[in-house]
């Protein structure tokens, strides 16, 4: 296949393109802004393989959307371009709602019009695959579990941006015929995660002795994937998923974030013993606005339907990825020391005229 990747650069995108071009030998086009949290060294391993290319473009940018989707000619766009740190988007929504609702319709459009010049059999065959996240179901109780049909609820400005962006892909299928397919995923984790994020932070902070912080009493619940498991399901969905379906990704590995935490700390007390035991440097912290108490994904239909399952256990996951990081201090340290230093995000912006 040729694919157009946009946010190709980031932490989920990057795992895609590598395991598109490396593994699967497709040829691969990455859109990607590079802000913050886009590194092209994250897709380095891919250059010079047939039709691999990397556009540093703002999916806001029409323009440039058509012009790239109208050259490259793809057989399909797998759409991961997103702000994505619930954090940050309680400080400042605005790009949020930017990147990740009318980013999403620009793509949308492109697509559109890309179609409209392609004959029969390659309209039939294209797929626009939306990746999306649990965020948007809200916040369970202490059973149950987000299926394709869990009502949504959004808590967060950027849950809520990512329940706009995924009626947007559904309406543009419904309205339009656009060959749409939406994915709602759990908490990804792995290599190249960039270190605002609570595995690759506490890993960091744990290595260099500093406090991990942990939110409220850490008795938040998350569903855990790790992001190889994830990519797969990604490729499953645009080759085989159904136009106007929605595929719930889950790792089926629910873990409270003090349970994670305190894996991370005893991973690293095996793998680089300290003075002291890791778990010593947690400390609570006040919790987030708006933290949704559970997350859990019940992926029975993309198991079902699209013949995948996550292969990789929490415990391995979580071994495979402290043990990266431990191997590529030269990929997080210059992120670390001059882009973000492991300060407090998600803390409440003043009031507009507020101080002096």
């Amino acid at each position: 296949m040729r694919v157009i990747v946009t946010g190709g650069a980031g932490f989920i995108g990057s795992a895609l393109v590598r395991h598109l071009v490396l593994d699967l030998g497709h040829e691969v086009l990455v859109v990607d802004k590079l802000t913050y949290a886009g590194d092209p060294r994250t897709v380095a391993a891919c250059e010079g393989r047939p039709g691999f290319a990397l556009l540093r473009a703002d999916i806001l940018d029409a323009a440039a959307m058509r012009a790239a989707f109208a050259d490259y000619a793809p057989d399909a766009v797998m759409h991961l371009a997103a702000e994505s740190h619930v954090d940050r988007s309680i400080a400042s929504a605005a790009p949020f709602v930017q990147t990740n609702v009318m980013g999403t319709f620009v793509l949308l459009e492109a697509a559109r019009e890309l179609l409209a010049g392609y004959g029969a059999e390659r309209r039939a065959a294209f797929r626009f695959l939306h990746v999306s996240t649990d965020e948007v179901f809200g916040s369970l109780g202490s059973t149950g579990a987000f299926t394709e049909t869990t009502p949504y609820d959004p808590r967060s400005p950027y849950s809520a941006s990512k329940a706009g962006s995924d009626h947007l892909a559904r309406a543009w299928h419904e309205t339009y015929g656009l060959p749409t397919i939406v994915t709602n995923c759990s908490n990804n984790y792995g290599p190249y995660h960039f270190p605002e994020k609570l595995i690759p932070l506490v890993t960091l902070n744990a290595l260099e002795g500093l406090p991990l912080p942990v939110y409220g009493d850490g008795g938040n619940i998350r569903d855990w994937l790790f992001v190889e498991d994830h990519v797969r399901a990604l490729v499953a969905a645009v080759t085989r998923g159904v136009p106007g379906e929605t595929y719930n990704i889950g790792g089926r590995a629910e873990r409270t974030n003090l349970q994670v935490v305190r894996a991370i700390c005893d991973t690293l007390d095996r793998l680089r013993p300290g003075s002291a035991p890791r778990r010593d440097l947690i400390t609570f912290v006040p919790d987030r606005p708006g933290h949704d108490r559970r997350y859990a994904i019940d992926p029975a239909k993309a198991e079902r339907e699209l013949g995948w399952r996550a292969s990789v256990t929490f415990e391995e996951g979580i071994a495979r990825t402290v043990a990266w990081y431990l191997e590529n201090e030269a990929w997080w340290r210059p992120l670390r020391e001059a882009v973000y230093r492991g300060e407090r995000l998600g803390l409440l912006p003043a009031s507009p005229g507020a101080g002096a």
